[in-house]
């Protein structure tokens, strides 16, 4: 049974890539549904740039955990700051283009993360700066810690 391509895309999404696959490697260009191919690879590379928010977003929340209640800081806050920094280094090695706009992204991160902090220690969302008070240098070095 032969499903046109749109609609097989919006039954059976894994089908539609392995149909489409086979149709690129046979180089049957004129059954290759263009607009979805286009569609998913822009989407793609929007989920990569929310992850980068994401990452970078928990990131922040957790500095900002570490300078605002320093009775807290244990152990397990160091251990999640090495992993969060390493996760956000590996999205960067493996979408190097990323890495440039990081500055970009920044604003929406940082408010996420204000958002985040305050619900986890409690403090209001003003008890924090309103710009993010860590450079991207800072943010990236697997040894700052803020005071």
């Amino acid at each position: 049974m032969h499903i046109e391509n749109t609609k097989l895309h919006d039954v059976d999404f894994h089908a539609w890539t392995q149909q489409q696959a086979d149709l690129l490697k046979a180089r049957n260009w004129s059954e290759v549904d263009i607009d979805g191919l286009i569609e998913e690879i822009e989407s793609m590379g929007a989920r990569e740039r929310r992850e980068l928010i994401n990452r970078l977003a928990v990131l922040l929340a957790h500095l900002l955990k570490w300078q605002y209640q320093p009775s807290f800081r244990g152990r397990s806050w160091q251990l999640t700051l090495k992993e969060q920094r390493r996760r956000l280094q590996r999205l960067l090695r493996e979408n190097p283009s990323l890495q440039a706009r990081i500055s970009d992204f920044l604003e929406d991160a940082y408010g996420d993360a204000i958002l985040s902090a305050a619900k986890e220690t409690g403090l209001d969302e003003n008890s924090f700066p309103s710009n993010c008070p860590y450079l991207e240098s800072e943010i990236l070095n697997p040894d700052f810690h803020p005071n």
